[in-house]
């Protein structure tokens, strides 16, 4: 985990950095601000467009008595999909579009939770024993 969190805070500020130099020194400075700008309001748009649809078939899956489990971490990937558009740069940007591809999502997401559940060695164990009632004596104060 602490890899991952290194090269989170490490190397990718150093490649949006490098990207935007390459790209500004290709197109110019007022072009290579203008696309950060536009892809960040392109992104904030369809971020908002896929997580009203996401939570409209969360709240019919409520309607119908089952679990949203899939649509809350949709919910969760497009927030962070929103945060990376947000944040200047093209790599970020890249990532946060990519996590607005719906199959692409759904397919990170299932793949995140089979990672967990065989990384705790499969699902958990059954409580030892059957559950019995606690006994004991009480009495109540509020009489």
């Amino acid at each position: 985990m602490a890899y991952i969190l290194i090269t989170v805070f490490l190397v990718v500020p150093v490649v949006e950095i490098w990207l935007l130099i390459t790209v500004g020194s290709a197109i110019g400075a007022g072009l290579t601000i203008l696309l950060v700008v536009l892809t960040a309001v392109i992104g904030a748009a369809l971020v908002r467009a896929q997580g009203i649809a996401t939570l409209a078939r969360a709240q019919a899956m409520i309607n119908q008595g089952e679990l949203p489990a899939i649509e809350l971490l949709e919910g969760v990937a497009l927030l962070l999909a929103g945060a990376l558009l947000l944040t200047p740069g093209f790599f970020t940007d890249a990532v946060g579009f990519a996590l607005l591809v719906p199959r692409l999502r759904r397919e990170l997401i299932t793949a995140v939770l089979r990672l967990g559940v065989i990384g705790r060695g499969g699902p958990p164990a059954p409580s030892a024993g059957p559950r019995r009632p606690l006994e004991g004596k009480y009495r109540r104060i509020d009489d």
